[in-house]
C-alpha cells in the first residue's frame, strides 16, 4: 500500500525553528526497510511546517534516514542529505555537521542518523550542549532515539524498550516506540494541554521506493488555535491501524495554494487560499469505517457541525477536490 508523501523538504525557506522533539530513526537489516517517526509540541506552522514535526524527517530509500531537530535549519538538513548521498556513514555525517553548522552554532542542534551499509546498519546521534533540557540520545544496532525539552530520560528509555521488545514489522516497532512516549508533558511544553505533543508522524521506505513516495507515510498535526480532543500519538495510532487494515490516504503536496482547516469539538471549518479561494470545491468526509458521511460543494470557506450531521466521535478523513483533481486531504477528530 502506498501513501502519497506530504513534504518536499528543500522547498521550505532556510529558516530556523525551535523543535522540542522526541524521535527515532531505524533500519531493518533483513528487509532493507528504513523508518522515521517522531512527535513534537510544534503545531501546524503555515507555510513553513504545515505538518508540524514531520519537518525533521528525511529518508533516502535503500540508503538511510536523517533527523535534524532542535532549532531546525533547512541548510543543515540539506547538507546532511548531501553527505549521505556522497557515501558518508552516520557518524561521519554528524562529525561533518558539528564542524560545518550553517550558522556556526552546532551546540543548539540535535541529530539522529542511520545508514544501511549493505545490510550492516550503523547509527549515530548528537545532542548539542545548548539544546534545552531535558535532552539526550540513545543509539543501538540500527537505531537512534533522541529528544529535547523532555520530561526526563525515562521518555527515551521507554521509547527504546518499546522498540526493542515489540515483535512485527519495522513500522510496528516504530509505532510502539512513539507510544512509549505517549504521556502528558513528554514534550514539556505540551503539559498545559494534557498532551504528549501537538504533531506526530511515522514513515517507512522500502528499498525500491522512490524519493518522497514511501511505503508508509502518515502524520497527525493540530493547528495552534484549535482544541485538542485526542493526543496526536493516539490519533496517529488510529491512522496506522487503518493503514494496516487496508485504508489508504492520498496526501497533498506543499503549495502556496492550499486548503487549511480548524476545528472545535463539534465543528470543522475549511478555508481555501490562493487560487483555490475563488474555485468551486467539493468536500467529501469519510467516517472511521471508510463510508462517505458528507459530500458538499463550497467556495472560499465551509463549516460543518458534526451534531447536525449526527456523526459519532472518532477520526475522520476528508478529501477536497476541484473537478477530478484532489487538492487537499487530511484528518479531523471529533
Amino acid at each position: 500500500m502506498k501513501i502519497i508523501p506530504l513534504l518536499i523538504f528543500m522547498m521550505i525557506p532556510w529558516k530556523a525553528y525551535s523543535q522540542d522533539t522526541f524521535s527515532i530513526v531505524a533500519i531493518d537489516s533483513v528487509t532493507g526497510e528504513i523508518g522515521s517517526a517522531g512527535a513534537s509540541c510544534v503545531p501546524i506552522i503555515l507555510p513553513f511546517a504545515p505538518y508540524g514535526a514531520l519537518i525533521i524527517s528525511d529518508i533516502i530509500p535503500g540508503t538511510g534516514a536523517i533527523h535534524t531537530q532542535a532549532y531546525w535549519l533547512a541548510a543543515n538538513q540539506l547538507n546532511a542529505r548531501t553527505r549521505m548521498l556522497a557515501g558518508d556513514s552516520a557518524q561521519q555525517i554528524i562529525n561533518w555537521l558539528s564542524l560545518n553548522d550553517a550558522q556556526s552554532n552546532s551546540s543548539i542542534r540535535q541529530y539522529g542518523i542511520v545508514d544501511y551499509n549493505n545490510g550492516h546498519p550503523r547509527s549515530a546521534a548528537f545532542t548539542g550542549a545548548g539544546c534545552n533540557d531535558y535532552k539526550n540520545h540513545i543509539t543501538g544496532p540500527g537505531y537512534a532515539i533522541q529528544g529535547n525539552i523532555l520530561l526526563g530520560q525515562h521518555i527515551l528509555d521507554s521509547m527504546e524498550a518499546r522498540y526493542l521488545n515489540t515483535t512485527g514489522s519495522l513500522a510496528d516497532k516504530l509505532m510502539a516506540a512513539l507510544q512509549g512516549a505517549n504521556v502528558t508533558g513528554a514534550d514539556t511544553r505540551c503539559a498545559p494541554f494534557g498532551l504528549s505533543s501537538l504533531s506526530s508522524f511515522i514513515r517507512v521506505a522500502l528499498p525500491g521506493d522512490s524519493a518522497n513516495n514511501y511505503h508508509l507515510d502518515l502524520y497527525m498535526a493540530y493547528p495552534s488555535n484549535t482544541s485538542y480532543p485526542v493526543d496526536p500519538i493516539d490519533s496517529l495510532q488510529t491512522l496506522y491501524d487503518n493503514w494496516v487494515n487496508g485504508v489508504t490516504v492520498e496526501e497533498p503536496s506543499v503549495s502556496s495554494t492550499h486548503v487549511h482547516f480548524t476545528q472545535t469539538s463539534d465543528e470543522i471549518t475549511f478555508m481555501a487560499f490562493g487560487d483555490l479561494a475563488t474555485k468551486k470545491l467539493r468536500l467529501q468526509l469519510y467516517d472511521p469505517a471508510g463510508k462517505i458521511v458528507a459530500d458538499s460543494i463550497f467556495t472560499g470557506s465551509f463549516t460543518m457541525n458534526r451534531r447536525q450531521k449526527k456523526l459519532s466521535e472518532g477520526v475522520y478523513l476528508f478529501r477536497i477536490s476541484e473537478g477530478s483533481k484532489t487538492v487537499s486531504t487530511g484528518k479531523c477528530i471529533f
